[in-house]
């Protein structure tokens, strides 16, 4: 079939060109956001009197009929169209005769893609968002439940501080909850039409550009019509909000990947989102968590890449950006994917408290509070910290741990020990007294927060 665009060519293209390309199999799935497109575009041509308000209830009655039937799979596309628009137009002129020939009227396929891509990135903005959402939930819900378990704090991987399992878990929402932040604003400036600016200069016609804006929900057009159909700053946009979604999904894994070893026992994940060892029948690998990891990598590779793919481009439209469409496409899915396996995971992951709360107790993360008792009884703080010290090295020596050292011998270090340190060195203590906003002791506020997102 001749190509639509084929009437100063003297022979048809090289069929390996014509695969080269075509974008068809990659940008068929924004069929719907293409004919919604191209049916507020006709009847904004209607309404203008560009074409007379029959031809444009016939396109849009046969648009509809194009839709519903690759909706229920009784239409498939023709691997030999270009892209999606050549589909859509080809498949509408089969069917209504020359009336479909006037759907292209005042437009380009510059600001058809344009258009298609932001509704089409638009509808899944609101798909991820849902799932960050289902996600927090899951998280919030953990932590809730495990708001009073005491787990020890780490920084440089080393027991530092105690604080709670739903403290930690809480963390993470904070990070989730940024993510939504963040596809929120990128939808903000992605919420543009560029439908109207055709190729790069507009058009002669009257089109009403705000018509087909309101019709399609955006927030008006773009001002610029060379920036309407050569931006893709919203790709870049929210492939840096997928990959930092991803930075904390790898973060939450790896954390789950050590909780879940031999050596830590903090958690065990439920048997359907682990997997065994083909030779090694004691294995439970806690693979899910790690192909959220390994994934990440992938979608910096697609944020790079698009940076990559507009590096040096020149206005307006240039064919390099229908590489565009592959990069966004795959980090969106891949997100996705990441989502719903991860929301499941945590909600059936079981924590074993006991593990926990004796990993606190032999990792002296007490030892800042029993150097504050001393500061409490008149020590200046460096003196306390010298014989805190002391103290973790006896202990080590001893196999003992502050919470169950004699008070005979703290009395070796200093005569200021008395028996009210043991509640002071408590674990529970130690968190419940840390109640300045955001700490462990202080968990309602942050329950609430991530509860009402």
């Amino acid at each position: 079939m001749a190509k639509m665009w084929a009437g100063r060519f003297t022979k048809p293209s090289d069929q390996l060109a014509d695969d080269f390309n075509s974008s068809l199999p990659f940008d068929c799935r924004m069929f719907r956001q293409d004919i919604r497109g191209s049916m507020a575009h006709a009847a904004m041509l209607g309404a203008q009197g560009i074409i007379s308000a029959a031809d444009a209830d016939t396109i849009i009655a046969g648009l509809e009929e194009i839709l519903a039937d690759l909706e229920s799979g009784a239409l498939d596309f023709d691997p030999s169209c270009e892209d999606i628009h050549m589909f859509v137009e080809q498949e509408l002129t089969q069917r209504i005769g020359d009336t479909g020939k006037r759907l292209h009227t005042a437009r380009s396929r510059n600001d058809q893609v344009a258009v298609d891509l932001r509704m089409y990135l638009r509808d899944e903005c609101d798909t991820i968002s849902a799932l960050i959402r289902e996600l927090i939930a899951a998280v919030t819900e953990q932590a809730e439940a495990h708001k009073n378990t005491i787990l020890p704090g780490y920084t440089h991987l080393q027991r530092a501080q105690p604080i709670t399992f739903g403290h930690h878990l809480t963390a993470y929402g904070m990070m989730l909850a940024r993510d939504l932040g963040r596809i929120a604003d990128t939808v903000k400036r992605m919420n543009q039409s560029p439908l109207g600016s055709c190729a790069l200069a507009g058009t002669t016609y009257p089109i009403d550009r705000n018509a087909t804006a309101k019709a399609l929900g955006f927030d008006g057009p773009c001002v610029n019509s060379l920036d309407g159909v050569s931006d893709r700053d919203y790709c870049v946009e929210l492939l840096s909000a997928l990959s930092l979604i991803m930075a904390h999904l790898s973060r939450f894994s790896e954390e789950i990947i050590l909780w879940s070893s031999w050596e830590f026992r903090f958690v065990e994940l439920d048997d359907a989102y682990t997997t065994g060892s083909s030779i090694m029948p004691q294995k439970k690998n806690s693979d899910m968590a790690e192909l959220v990891r390994g994934k990440t990598g992938r979608v910096y590779g697609d944020l790079m890449g698009m940076l990559t793919v507009l590096k040096g481009l020149p206005l307006a439209y240039n064919k390099d950006m229908q590489e565009d469409k592959e990069c966004i496409f795959d980090a969106v899915d891949t997100v996705k994917k990441c989502l719903e396996i991860f929301v499941p995971m945590i909600r059936t992951m079981h924590v074993k408290t006991d593990r926990m709360y004796r990993a606190a107790q032999e990792g002296f993360i007490n030892a800042t509070d029993l150097a504050d008792y001393l500061v409490r009884k008149g020590l200046p703080f460096r003196t306390a910290y010298k014989i805190v010290g002391q103290i973790v090295g006896h202990c080590i020596q001893t196999n003992q741990v502050p919470d169950e050292m004699p008070l005979s011998e703290y009395k070796t270090f200093s005569d200021l020990f008395d028996e009210d340190l043991y509640s002071e060195i408590s674990l529970e203590t130690c968190v419940q007294k840390r109640t300045s906003q955001g700490a462990p002791g202080a968990m309602e506020e942050q329950i609430a927060y991530l509860k009402q997102l």
